[in-house]
């Protein structure tokens, strides 16, 4: 057989499977981390392998057996990539996330499998999602709508916002769009009749706002507008002067960054901004505290995606203290923060990294009765719901989807990344198995 000329993840991922390694295996076969392997598995193609990884992948592909060697011809040729290591059940109970057979139990994220164009029988023919183009044109003309916008007190646009903000913190995704559609284009005839210490009310109230059109456009998968809503965000809680209003917008100009890959500006923004926060406010208040505390855990999802494992640890460590210090799991700010809150962003992480048995692991400490957003409860599920897809454990998979949907229907109906996990399980399950899973997508909305 012909020599690789340069190993990608592709090629190397084919030979794992060809020698019916598990990623944990191959990576101490090879002398490499876990999570490069597996790194290797989740991004294929794109991932050029260093000179020593290919030198050793050069020797085990010469030093295998003629049957290793066919396998992986064919893997190459067929462009397969593969599951990770196979899991234990884990026991469960009831308070607990289900991460185990027979029943059901993301901080912002694609699964890690590839979907395989050689497994015949699926295709998407669509997404369904909400239309957002009211949204769009609020937020680039919000002035160009047909009727006047009109101003509104204070009093009623601080409560609209924070409406917003629980319909969204709600899954309530067709709701939060037409409520934003409106009170974007309010915002600058109110502004312009507000003054004094209120003008500064409404600027920290504005980046608020902004913030929440950001989020629900990066649900949808709009990327690049979530980034032009992050920016609206961050430039009107800076002319608010408020520090925590700050810090919160950096919150999402963090997403943001992160949804359009730039991850290292992410994590450092993150870090920058909490330290900023923490010398200005001496973390003197709740919402300070659950801001800061919020902040570093974006800034370890950042962190965790750049590979910076060393990063990401220590800022969930010191997130954990902040929620130690804040000493119960709330939702100031709106920012869900608390132990729990941590908890669930170690799940997230330990997925990131390639760790999806770990994620499980922590995820069957969560204690569900403490999520008290259906936001974060379904983020939870899908994140389980990767682990298991990820591990081909796809009956757990789809065990775990069922439960976000049960928790938050337009979650799963309306976000591309969510819908991606459910196209992969229709995909590579057989059977019943696929059988069960169609049923369940017809049902949710998802077109496959």
């Amino acid at each position: 057989m012909a020599a690789v000329t340069t190993w990608t993840g592709r090629e190397a991922n084919a030979l794992r499977q060809a020698l019916r390694m598990s990623v944990t295996g191959f990576a101490e076969h090879l002398g490499a981390a876990r999570r490069t392997v597996a790194k290797w598995s989740s991004q294929g193609d794109k991932v050029h392998l260093r000179a020593d990884m290919q030198a050793a992948l050069d020797t085990v592909l010469a030093r295998a057996t003629p049957d290793v060697r066919e396998r992986f011809e064919a893997l190459v040729r067929a462009g397969t990539s593969g599951a990770l290591a196979d899991p234990a059940p884990l026991p469960v109970t009831a308070t607990h996330v289900h991460t185990g057979a027979g029943g059901t139990h993301d901080i912002d994220s694609d699964g890690d499998v590839r979907r395989r164009d050689l497994l015949a029988g699926v295709t998407i023919s669509g997404i369904a999602v909400p239309s957002v183009a009211t949204l769009l044109n609020a937020l680039v003309a919000p002035s160009s709508r047909g009727t006047e916008p009109v101003a509104l007190p204070l009093r009623q646009f601080a409560r609209d916002v924070a409406a917003a903000k629980i319909d969204y913190q709600a899954c309530r995704y067709e709701q939060v769009l037409a409520r934003l559609a409106t009170l974007l284009p309010a915002l600058e005839p109110t502004r312009a009749n507000t003054e004094g210490e209120q003008l500064a009310q409404l600027d920290a109230l504005a980046g608020d706002l902004y913030h929440v059109v950001g989020s629900v456009l990066l649900k949808v998968g709009d990327k690049g507008m979530a980034l032009v809503a992050a920016e609206r965000s961050t430039r009107a809680a800076a002319i608010s002067q408020d520090p925590v209003a700050m810090a919160a917008s950096a919150r999402i100009m963090t997403h943001a960054l992160m949804s359009n890959g730039h991850t290292a500006q992410a994590r450092q923004l993150a870090e920058d901004t909490a330290e900023t926060l923490q010398r200005s406010t001496r973390l003197a208040s709740t919402d300070a505290v659950a801001v800061y505390g919020a902040l570093l855990l974006r800034g370890a999802i950042a962190a965790a995606r750049y590979e910076d494992r060393d990063s990401a640890q220590a800022m969930l460590d010191e997130a954990a203290h902040a929620a130690g210090r804040l000493g119960y799991d709330g939702n100031d700010r709106w920012t869900g923060f608390g132990t729990t809150n941590v908890l669930l962003h170690r799940v997230n992480i330990a997925l990131t990294l390639g760790d999806a048995g770990t994620a499980i692991a922590l995820a069957r400490q969560v204690t569900l009765d403490k999520i008290g957003l259906a936001e974060r409860k379904a983020s939870l599920f899908v994140d389980v719901a990767r682990a298991y897809t990820q591990w081909g454990r796809y009956e757990h998979g789809l065990d775990a989807l069922r439960g976000a949907y049960q928790v938050a229907p337009e979650e799963i109906r309306y976000r591309p990344a969510v819908q991606r996990i459910a196209s992969d399980l229709a995909i590579l399950t057989r059977g019943h198995v696929r059988n069960t899973v169609l049923d369940f997508a017809q049902h949710a909305g998802i077109r496959v």
